[in-house]
């Protein structure tokens, strides 16, 4: 079994380097992540620089072969696949991330998106998270995560199958399970801060709060409140096939005339439309 791990924490993150010390265990083991955090930065790609692989070593792994990259999560799986590593792997693994990645959060997630990457390239893949910050240990989520990745290559499974597992920060004797459900809802009330920099240029700070609004008790985030382990399978495929076709329906073809331009005549703001 031969398994890529990257993260977006950045290649030198405890998380990443406990799970290499697990992994390591029980695959053939390779790591390409981040040269620095890429927290958030969702699936982006990097198409207007070049991307630069330096070879790095883990004073405690040093056999084991790692990359620091300076590119996004998804940069890092996309180059070591088509680039850097001299077989395909069986397995993708993201993580272990510093915090959770419930619910809708997943959008934003470099750590998810870094998965992402491998199911789009035919891997399927697992994106790994311990759901405590400020004073994380690693260890019991490693091991865990090492026996999923041993029993999610043995089954029959698609090829596009990504896991998102996250694990409570509650101490190990604390969880109370493991849920395989659906992924929750995770609202912010969001604050931009305004400053001034010492140019007098404005500039904008992002900050905010988690909204507890979950209600529903089959969710992921529900389950993390429980101090159980999550997991839940998601896709890349983003079409409503729910809507198809009730969209269909619609008089929106060419023989129905030009699209509207959109202008009413009215003058005004665009908040003016909320009148």
């Amino acid at each position: 079994m031969r398994i890529l791990l990257t993260n977006d924490d950045g290649i030198f993150a405890e998380g990443l380097q406990t799970l290499v010390q697990e992994i390591k265990k029980i695959a053939e083991t390779y790591v390409v992540a981040p040269d620095h955090e890429q927290s958030a930065t969702g699936h982006a790609i990097t198409m207007h620089r070049p991307l630069r692989a330096e070879k790095v070593q883990y004073y405690h792994s040093p056999e084991i072969p790692a990359w620091s990259v300076n590119g996004t999560p998804a940069d890092c799986v996309k180059l070591a696949v088509e680039a850097i590593l001299p077989c395909r792997p069986d397995l993708v693994i993201s993580g272990i991330n510093r915090g959770a990645n419930l619910g809708t959060d997943v959008i934003y997630s470099g750590t998810v998106s870094a998965a992402f990457e491998g199911v789009i390239l035919g891997i399927p893949a697992i994106a790994a998270s311990l759901t405590e910050y400020n004073n994380p240990h690693y260890e019991f989520a490693a091991a865990f995560i090492a026996r999923l990745a041993q029993e999610f290559i043995r089954q029959e499974k698609p090829r596009d199958l990504l896991l998102n597992v996250n694990i409570p920060g509650c101490a190990p004797e604390e969880i109370t399970g493991v849920a395989v459900c659906r992924l929750g809802v995770r609202q912010y009330k969001n604050t931009f801060e305004k400053r001034t920099d010492p140019r007098g240029r404005t500039y904008y700070w992002l900050a905010g709060e988690l909204v507890d609004g979950e209600a529903e008790t089959d969710t992921d985030v529900a389950a993390n409140k429980a101090c159980k382990i999550s997991i839940t399978p998601i896709t890349h495929e983003l079409t409503d096939f729910r809507l198809l076709d009730h969209i269909k329906s619609w008089r929106i073809g060419l023989e129905e005339g030009r699209v509207s331009s959109g202008k009413t005549g009215k003058t005004g703001t665009a908040c003016d439309a909320e009148d």
